[in-house]
């Protein structure tokens, strides 16, 4: 056999050198870190079907902020549990409301973190769907104006960004002029744009009080069988407004980050959902896979496919290995 000219292994035997040339590299800048919030004071409620997730009061979840920030990481993501709820999610947009106060409380110990808020009405509804139900059907139109307000009371408190997840068609326009009519031309729109109707939501929808009471979400998240769609979605909230672009679920669908990579030129976020995690822990909780090794590499991952921010609850300990 002729000699090997070509030694790809020249660069991967030095550590060093391995470092040098790495083609994708994870930082702290690239985490974004999601916190469950409730209203009370010294209120921190492990949560069990997220391991390391808390129910949070606004002055802990500004502790948790803080350490994270201390870390070195820059952006936390809040998703409130009211203590009240109705059929049309009001009290989503009330400023006496958890995430409201989480914000405020957050802002007053750590000014600096930006704080980007999930605006949605299914942890806020009864009925546990994304949009006002009418007939046993989730209605589109008449949800716009509700998700609207809820991005209007949360930026007036001081949130640095907002991110409609609800897949509503023509949100992301409704909350931009809801937010530059009351002044918040600054405030940037991170737009689940492609969220599909995926069975690894399983332990947010518990972490979060937000299965819905009948039905599934099938008629308004997308078909996880489909991907030019995704590209369509996504042309959609562009010329909507949106300022970054979200695909979710990361780990199942990183063909898709890839193709929204390619598609556009814009920053692209990819939220690590909590099935994704769940999974990664439990595994290495019988000592099937390194917890270290496994978060990382997922991670790396989604980062490789394209995405340039990831959504994941591992954000503190990936930071902890960083």
């Amino acid at each position: 056999m002729p000699w090997p000219i070509h030694r790809p292994r020249r660069l991967r035997d030095n550590p060093i050198i391995r470092e040098m040339v790495r083609e994708t590299k994870l930082s702290a800048e690239d985490l974004i870190y999601p916190l469950f919030v409730i209203l009370g004071a010294n209120q921190k409620k492990s949560i069990p079907s997220l391991p390391g997730q808390f129910h949070l009061s606004a002055d802990q979840a500004a502790l948790a902020a803080e350490s994270f920030y201390r870390q070195g990481g820059r952006a936390v993501l809040l998703f409130g549990l009211p203590d009240h709820k109705d059929e049309f999610g009001r009290s989503g947009a009330e400023v006496s409301g958890p995430v409201p106060m989480a914000i405020r409380a957050i802002k007053e110990r750590v000014p600096d973190i930006l704080v980007i808020t999930d605006v949605c009405l299914c942890g806020y509804a009864s009925h546990g769907h994304c949009g006002v139900v009418e007939d046993n059907r989730v209605q589109n139109d008449p949800t716009l104006d509700l998700l609207g307000q809820q991005a209007m009371i949360y930026a007036a408190v001081g949130a640095d960004m907002v991110a409609p997840s609800d897949m509503m068609d023509g949100r992301v326009e409704v909350i931009r002029k809801y937010l530059d009519k009351a002044g918040h031309q600054r405030i940037p729109i991170m737009a689940y744009s492609v969220k599909y109707a995926s069975s690894f939501y399983g332990p947010f929808r518990e972490a979060a009080d937000s299965t819905p009471s009948f039905g599934d979400r099938r008629g308004y998240q997308m078909d996880p069988a489909n991907r030019l769609e995704a590209r369509y979605e996504v042309e959609l909230d562009l010329a909507e407004g949106a300022d970054i672009i979200m695909v979710k679920p990361a780990g199942p669908y990183l063909d898709i980050v890839r193709e929204i990579r390619n598609l556009i030129d814009r920053p692209l976020a990819a939220y690590q959902v909590s099935g994704e995690m769940a999974m990664i822990k439990a595994a290495a909780a019988v000592g099937a896979l390194d917890l270290k090794g496994a978060a990382l590499e997922s991670l790396m991952g989604i980062k490789r496919a394209g995405a340039d921010l990831i959504v994941t609850y591992l954000a503190p300990e990936v930071l902890d290995w960083l």
